[in-house]
């Protein structure tokens, strides 16, 4: 494993050419000017030619080491460019974004794929069913399926993850939660990697629509009794629920899930508006994969997706892969909910990175799309996505118009906060975390060039230019 000292490429908030000065697990210091410009490298080892292989992991210990808190920036309102930053308007210092020109310097959409390579905080995934065949809900899961899951999407440009059990059997559901614990315990950086664990369901609506891909004969009504069980055997490491506010038991199980520090987040649910009022007075925070887990038809103007979308209190997560929603809906809920109360998730099923055709899914036979498309056979819902966040991130741009800065912070930085996480990813700059995201072009896409993840980098790829 190789430790970076010293790294060159562009600041996606400025788009000015830097040198960062690494000790350890922390940015030490950032160098700005053209002098730095030139093609990236980690201590003069240029990344051309450099294949995932040459990266391993295991050979690394980090027992012990824990990074600090990292201070954010503050921000100047009056640098934002016109519409660049709707809804709260302190997005800009909640998601590090501050103290730099946005009108002269943000990378636009239209100038997203200029020349390389960008330098992001490293992007958290709060949301990711598996990959690349790594099934984290299968039932033959074990603690190597985490390990190679989370190898899988370094090498997609995302250092940080939250691996998501969904709706099964109270077994089944143990023994992912306990293949996760025991992949931190063996892998020291896939323990860094693994900011916590999500838990989607069983406590969600049983109705088709809203209860998604989920398999029916588990969803159940909330029961803190196994939740209290999952919390001991993940030894405090699930960060966030997503349930059905209107289920049966589901407020009082609110209330306590957030006295024990776990971010509850509504999803998969069929709420009225009472039950979702109700849900955030006692304590929700979030709405998972906002616009999706829903009825294919809802009333026109009362429904739980604009309840949702009109409350303050609720961040939301979104799946931008142009499958789960329409650009002009994600431009709509940005501008409603702005760049802090956002988290750019990616949703990404067992089969996302796999070659397009029929697989078993979570529930009966899904089809892979050409198009990253992810569907249950013989259905139209969606069954998770095909995307990774990378893509995401990229879609963003494309759907909004926002920077590639804004859009990398929403999957990143607001993923920490929203979780109630703290030094883990940050600024690109002096007392960060050195976690990382490095990014390039190739034709009309962005694609990852290296992943560091504590200052580590844990996966570099080939690069040809075109």
């Amino acid at each position: 494993m190789q430790k970076v000292r010293t790294l060159k490429g562009r600041r996606a908030e400025d788009s000015r050419w830097i040198e960062l000065r690494i000790e350890g697990e922390r940015i030490a210091d950032v160098v700005v000017g053209d002098a730095c410009g030139g093609d990236a490298c980690f201590e003069g080892v240029h990344l051309e030619g450099v294949h995932p292989e040459d990266v391993h992991p295991e050979d690394v210990h980090l027992e012990g080491v824990r990074p600090d808190d990292a201070p954010l920036e503050h921000a100047r309102l009056e640098d934002a460019r016109p519409g660049h930053l709707p809804g709260n308007a302190r997005d800009a210092e909640a998601l590090g974004l501050g103290d730099r020109d946005a009108r002269a310097s943000d990378t636009h959409a239209g100038d997203l794929y200029d020349q390389g390579p960008w330098i992001l905080p490293g992007l958290l995934d709060m949301q990711i069913n598996g990959y690349a065949g790594q099934d984290i809900n299968a039932d033959d899961v074990t603690w190597e399926t985490i390990v190679k899951m989370v190898r899988a999407v370094w090498a997609t440009g995302v250092p940080l993850v939250c691996p998501t059990v969904i709706t099964g059997s109270r077994e089944r559901m143990s023994r992912s939660i306990a293949a996760i614990l025991e992949a931190c315990r063996r892998d020291p950086l896939v323990d860094r990697a693994v900011v916590g664990i999500h838990i989607e369901g069983p406590y969600i609506s049983p109705a088709d629509g809203p209860r998604g891909a989920h398999p029916p004969h588990h969803v159940r009504p909330p029961d803190w009794e196994e939740f209290e069980s999952w919390m001991r055997l993940s030894e405090g490491r699930i960060r966030v629920v997503t349930l059905a506010p209107e289920t049966e038991g589901a407020i009082d199980f609110i209330r306590r899930a957030k006295a024990a520090g776990v971010t509850v987040a509504i999803g998969h649910t069929e709420a009225n508006a009472a039950q979702i009022r109700e849900a955030i007075a006692a304590g929700a925070s979030l709405s998972t994969h906002l616009g999706n887990g829903s009825h294919a038809v809802l009333p026109r103007l009362e429904n739980y997706i604009w309840e949702q979308l009109a409350a303050d209190e609720l961040a939301a997560s979104i799946i931008v892969d142009g499958h789960h929603l329409p650009p002009a809906v994600v431009k709509c809920i940005y501008r409603v909910k702005g760049a802090g109360r956002l988290a750019l998730i990616s949703d990404a099923s067992p089969i996302a990175g796999l070659p397009p055709g029929r697989y078993p899914g979570f529930y009966g036979e899904v089809e892979l799309l050409p198009n990253g498309r992810i569907q249950m056979v013989g259905s139209p819902y969606l069954a998770g996505s095909g995307f990774n966040l990378l893509g995401v991130v990229e879609r963003m741009c494309e759907f909004t118009g926002v920077g590639l800065a804004e859009a990398a912070a929403m999957a990143s930085i607001g993923p920490q906060r929203l979780l109630g996480l703290q030094g883990k990813t940050g600024p690109v700059a002096p007392g960060s975390p050195a976690t990382l995201t490095i990014v390039a072009r190739q034709g009309a896409r962005l694609v990852p060039r290296a992943t560091i993840l504590a200052g580590q980098v844990v996966w570099k790829g080939a690069w040809e230019t075109e």
